[in-house]
């Protein structure tokens, strides 16, 4: 296996803020609490062990045991479960949302950083504890976003009429899914093992949250992952004091509000990634998950005829705790809350949205984690790397932008020079005669040279631009094979991770892909990885 790893700004598929906040941007300073090193979480366990109570722990530690209880699990996320109880051990985090069968390849990269990150945070402070967690984001209720999932240009999609939280959906239906996907894949013994996964995930489980911890726990149970699912009534019982100064004194909004405008004077290449909401809680019941919004003095759950006054509201959270599911913009706290959480590990539209939260955490007196950027990486398999070799195209040149990249090669290849550079050069030194001899003679003559100069290096440019065409014409089987290559490797002119499913992978490696994976990942490097297997 050969591992090359690029700077994310190389790449072209990633935010300029992302770039920055790699590389420690000074600018970006006010926005995090920590850098994601070694120094950074050395300060970072001081102060989450300073703030995070056993009783917090206690709590958690029961709600994993309840959890848990109809699950399978290994002895090592079963230990790690118990040392969620120590006053030592902290957590790294992800998160993801329900897609079927894990949708897009990175769902992997999210796991596996965080799992390589709490190995080496074992290793450099051997008196801690770490566990792996992922928060199974199971109160979203985006369907659309999470019932499809590609397998090599297909797309195998899950019907069905949904409302309300994906994680309480039945699993009805997705015998067709499976049906499809059978088919498709053939009856290789990587295939069977494929086979075997999705159904005793999703036909043999009776909702969408039991189907997705048994896959994670299935793929990862061996590494000690714990799956952490926030729609819990007693972990949300804990997030009640946070809740009512979200909603009654506006903290996150007018926090969040502020720093959002603190980063636009920063940069304006920095986008806003998600802007708050007076109220950034929905009502869960029954089948609906529907934004809380005050107006004078009610607050109603949109879309629907309920309705409370403050008095009813706080005792329904009292009472009802469940009912209340953070948005994008809380739902980190919740997190932070719950967890002895130190860090952290997103993609870059996660880590853009999180860096506008630093004041409203300060404001709710909860410690901000270090934030940190998941492994994104590409995987070329041997025999797509061997016809890279052949048309000598570089691990740099198949991120360029395909027309850009057909131009680069046509221009090495071709047996003549398309490069005009020399000319226009020469053109150049021949008007710097004329604008002298116009200078001593006649200044008006000085408009008519440029506009001369001008159309002549138009010329220069139409035949260069002619010439290039005619010998990708001559060319067309080399630049064929460059663009099938390079549509392979990032499908519909995407990175390979944010299209693929893991599935792909698993019928070229099998039980290889995940160690070969846990092996090429370093979460502490900010780069982008290449893995050539």
């Amino acid at each position: 296996m050969d591992i090359d790893c690029l700077p994310l700004e190389k790449t072209g598929f990633f935010s300029k803020l992302i770039c920055d906040y790699s590389i420690a941007d000074v600018n970006l300073k006010q926005l995090y609490n920590r850098f994601p090193d070694i120094e950074g979480f050395k300060g970072q366990i001081e102060e989450k062990g300073r703030h995070f109570t056993q009783a917090q722990r206690d709590v958690l530690y029961c709600s994993m045991k309840n959890q848990y209880q109809n699950t399978d699990i290994s002895k090592d996320t079963a230990a790690n479960i118990e040392l969620l109880k120590e006053n030592n051990t902290f957590t790294v985090v992800t998160g993801h949302q329900l897609n079927l069968f894990t949708g897009p390849l990175y769902f992997l990269y999210k796991i596996i950083s965080t799992i390589n990150l709490t190995k080496q945070l074992k290793t450099e402070f051997p008196n801690s504890n770490f566990v792996p967690i992922y928060w199974v984001a199971t109160e979203d209720h985006d369907f659309d976003e999470i019932n499809y999932f590609n397998f090599k240009g297909l797309k195998f999609q899950w019907n069905k009429e949904a409302s309300g939280a994906v994680g309480h959906l039945p699993t009805e239906g997705l015998e067709e899914v499976f049906t499809l996907f059978s088919k498709t894949i053939g009856d290789s013994k990587n295939a069977k093992v494929l086979k075997v996964l999705f159904e005793n995930a999703y036909l043999k489980h009776d909702n969408l949250t039991d189907a997705t911890r048994y896959l994670a726990n299935e793929i990862f149970k061996d590494y000690g992952l714990v799956i952490v699912d926030g729609d819990d009534v007693d972990l949300k019982r804990t997030l009640i004091p946070y809740i009512k100064k979200d909603i009654f004194e506006q903290t996150a909004f007018y926090n969040v509000s502020k720093t959002i405008e603190e980063i636009e004077q920063i940069s304006s290449d920095y986008p806003v990634q998600v802007n708050p909401r007076e109220i950034n809680y929905f009502y869960l019941k029954d089948g609906i998950r529907e934004r809380i919004i005050e107006n004078k003095g009610k607050y109603i759950v949109n879309e629907t005829a309920i309705s409370f006054t403050k008095e009813e509201l706080i005792n329904e959270m009292n009472v009802h705790p469940e009912r209340f599911s953070p948005n994008v913009i809380a739902r980190p706290l919740y997190q932070e809350v719950i967890l002895p959480n130190l860090c952290y590990i997103g993609g870059g539209g996660e880590i853009a949205y999180w860096l506008e939260l630093k004041a409203a955490f300060e404001a709710m007196e909860v410690p901000f984690p270090i934030l940190l950027v998941r492994n994104s990486a590409l995987i070329i398999t041997e025999k797509q790397a061997d016809k890279l070799e052949k048309m000598n195209i570089s691990k740099t040149d198949i991120f360029l932008k395909q027309n850009s990249l057909i131009n680069k090669k046509i221009r090495e290849i071709s047996n003549i020079d398309i490069d005009f550079s020399s000319q226009k050069k020469l053109l150049e030194e021949q008007f710097k005669e004329m604008y002298a001899i116009a200078e001593i003679t006649d200044k008006s003559f000085l408009g008519a040279v440029k506009a001369q100069e001008v159309k002549q290096k138009k010329g220069l440019d139409a035949l260069e631009k002619r010439l290039l065409q005619a010998q990708k014409r001559k060319l067309k089987d080399h630049v064929v094979r460059m663009t099938a290559l390079q549509n392979e490797l990032f499908p519909t002119q995407s990175l390979q991770e944010r299209q693929s499913n893991f599935s792909e992978f698993y019928l070229e490696y099998g039980e290889d892909l995940i160690p070969m994976l846990f092996k090429a990942l370093n979460p502490l490097d900010l780069s982008f990885t290449v893995i050539t297997q």
